[in-house]
C-alpha cells in the first residue's frame, strides 16, 4: 500500500523560507511522477510543483524562481524548498504521487495522481 507522508509545514513572515519534505512508501512503479499542490481556503487545489523520474521538473508560473523541488531516489522523499514566501502562498500543501512520466509543460492535474498524503499547513503573514 503506498503511503505519502508531509512534514515541514509552519508559520513563516513574508519573504521567509520553509522547507516541505514528503516520504513514500510501498511504492514500486519504475516510472512515477511526484506532486505538490496546495489548497488555499475557498479556493480550487491547484499544482505547484511536480518532478518524475526521468528528472523532469515543472513549475506553476506563481512560484517560478522562488520555489524549488527535488528528489532523493534512495529515501523515497521529494522536497519543496520554498524561499521569498508571499501571504498569497498561504495554503494547506499536499505530496502526490502517480505511475507516469510528464509529457508536457505544467503541472499534471490532480487527477493524473493516485496517492494523496495528508497535507501539512503553510502560513505566511505581512
Amino acid at each position: 500500500q503506498v503511503q505519502l507522508a508531509e512534514s515541514g509545514g509552519g508559520s513563516v513572515q513574508s519573504g521567509g523560507s520553509l522547507r516541505l519534505s514528503c516520504r513514500g512508501s510501498g511504492y514500486t512503479y519504475r516510472n512515477y511522477c511526484w506532486g505538490w499542490f496546495r489548497q488555499a481556503p475557498g479556493k480550487e487545489r491547484e499544482g505547484v510543483a511536480a518532478i518524475d523520474s526521468d528528472g523532469t521538473i515543472n513549475y506553476a508560473d506563481a512560484v517560478k524562481g522562488r520555489f524549488t523541488i527535488s528528489q532523493d531516489n534512495a529515501k523515497n522523499t521529494v522536497t519543496l524548498q520554498m524561499n521569498s514566501l508571499k501571504p498569497e502562498d498561504t495554503a494547506m500543501y499536499y505530496c502526490a504521487a502517480g505511475p507516469f512520466l510528464m509529457i508536457r509543460v505544467g503541472v499534471p492535474e490532480s487527477t493524473a495522481f493516485g496517492y494523496w498524503g495528508q497535507g501539512t499547513q503553510v502560513t505566511v503573514s505581512s
